[in-house]
């Protein structure tokens, strides 16, 4: 369930058994407590703590009154089909109690309050059950009178029954709407409504850095809490997906607070509270929600047909480094680089090549992949759009009919197979070279360590498909291509590398024998 992501490691719940070094609690979902062998707090970190800033002078209470009613705690049940070790921490068997705490009395208030979270409660599965039954919960938010809620796609994933809680204690039966994957985010409806419901509404506005948040929800299952804090930064990239844009904010946020909401201070919805970065497991400042301005047209989509559209334009890309733009003569590492077009795609079709650089979608620039890939997934299908691109030292713009994204994309397909055992090597860059069996590039047969092909992250078996934007098919052609950039006074050569399915731009020293 969980995914591993850029510089972070899974979390440990019942779902997911990985025991954490640095942790993104991408699922925040409060499955499970992790013990230590001594039941006491983590430390937190120096660099985590901050100077206090003043609150509001009239405080948050009425704010928090307002709001409270519309936050709802989210119970999934579902089947567990992992190993025992994960069947151990589930509703059936729980958790056992933090050493020390089994030696209290069994009045003890102390005990009781922890036999009463959800990963310490004893119990035996269902009679007729598939497996053992599972158990998570999270947190989420009313959008509508009639019983809408948003909460995370992770928390409800692989749901077989969703129940919902209000902080008054009322319970409901909640049946999934949609949900987005790639955004983290689902919409559920509460089944046999019987009155209005309290709601809160997305924010329009865009959140500044250093605003006031409001976070509400249900940490490791302890009901209604509401933390502060101050968003931190936007932007966010963490690498749980291609449209990642979160909002940092210090607010303390744990397992449980996933899918809650983050309130500015006029009770709208400025983010939706999905991971966190720590050490240790609980909140050390660094928390990340969804913003309400990509989180409000997909619940919308969802709320309309259960799925998200997308507009597609069909290329693989990647960042302009300083090397890929001083190889292609650019004024600026900016925009993205083309690497593959995708067949049959809306780029293929309006004519645009791998080596084009995208700076620009509908007049609005592109300062890098992230940006491009948000700007087209937000196009709606079926229109056209104007894309503008560097390509030769010349600016062009290329209109584009933008399609649905399809779910699997299909790469581009290879030149037909050929036969050649041409080999030679490029010492200077510490590359072995032969002629790919299918005849569709160059192949990699040896990267000697500490050249230049090492350390531009080239390996044995990438193809070198092209060379300063000319297709080479042998040995002999990279070589020429190396020499004529060498001999024309450029200091680095772009090659096109095909490594498995993907393709990329790598900018090598152009460095002659």
């Amino acid at each position: 369930m969980t995914t591993e992501l850029r510089g972070f490691q899974p979390v440990r719940t019942k779902r997911t058994r990985t025991v954490m070094g640095l942790l993104v609690a991408g699922l925040l979902s409060a499955t499970a407590l992790t013990a230590s062998s001594t039941f006491m707090p983590p430390p937190v970190p120096a660099a985590a703590q901050s100077v206090t800033t003043p609150a509001p002078a009239s405080g948050f209470a009425d704010l928090v009154e307002k709001v409270m009613p519309a936050v709802v705690s989210v119970e999934v049940k579902y089947t567990q089909t992992a190993s025992s070790d994960d069947e151990q921490a589930g509703e059936g068997g729980g958790m056992e109690l933090p050493p020390g705490l089994d030696q209290l009395p069994e009045d003890s208030p102390f005990r009781k309050f922890f036999e009463q979270l959800p990963q310490f409660k004893k119990g035996q599965p269902g009679e007729g059950q598939q497996g053992p039954q599972g158990r998570s919960e999270g947190s989420g938010f009313l959008i509508s009178a009639d019983g809408y809620a948003v909460t995370n796609n992770h928390v409800v994933k692989d749901a077989e029954a969703v129940t919902v809680k209000f902080d008054d204690g009322k319970e409901y039966s909640a049946e999934v709407v949609g949900t987005d994957p790639k955004t983290d985010l689902a919409l559920i409806r509460i089944k046999d409504a019987d009155k209005p419901f309290t709601f809160v509404k997305f924010a329009t506005a865009e959140p500044r850095v250093g605003d006031w948040v409001v976070a509400v929800g249900n940490p490791f299952g302890l009901g209604g809490s509401v933390t502060t804090g101050i968003i931190s930064a936007r932007g966010r990239d963490i690498g749980s997906g291609p449209y990642d844009d979160f909002l940092q904010i210090d607010a303390p946020i744990n397992r449980g607070n996933s899918g809650g909401p983050a309130f500015n201070l006029n009770g709208e919805v400025v983010g939706i509270n999905t991971a966190i970065y720590s050490p240790s497991g609980g909140s050390v400042g660094i928390g990340f929600a969804i913003p309400a301005s990509a989180a409000s047209q997909i619940i919308e989509d969802l709320k309309s047909s259960g799925k998200v559209t997308r507009g597609w334009l069909g290329v693989a890309i990647q960042p302009v480094t300083a090397e890929i733009a001083e190889s292609l003569g650019l004024k600026a590492a900016k925009g993205a680089i083309v690497a593959d077009v995708t067949e049959d795609s809306p780029a293929l079709k309006a004519g645009v090549k791998a080596g084009d650089v995208i700076t620009k979608v509908n007049g609005q620039d592109i300062a890098e992949p992230k940006d491009l890939s948000r700007r087209v997934a937000g196009l709606a299908p079926g229109k056209d759009a104007v894309i503008t691109i560097e390509r030769d030292g010349k600016s062009m713009d290329i209109k584009v009919a933008i399609a649905v994204m399809p779910g699997d994309k299909q790469a581009a397909a290879p030149a037909p197979a050929t036969s050649g055992a041409e080999r030679t090597s490029l010492a200077a860059l510490g590359l072995s070279l032969r002629q790919a069996d299918d005849g569709a590039g160059v192949e990699i047969t040896e990267v000697k360590p500490g050249t230049p092909g090492a350390d531009s992250g080239l390996s044995s078996g990438d193809i070198i498909v092209e060379v300063a934007g000319e297709a080479v098919s042998n040995p002999a052609d990279v070589r020429a291509a190396v020499t004529k950039a060498a001999d024309a006074g450029q200091k680095r050569v772009l090659m096109l590398v095909r490594s498995g399915d993907r393709q990329r731009f790598i900018a090598l020293p152009a460095l002659k024998g």
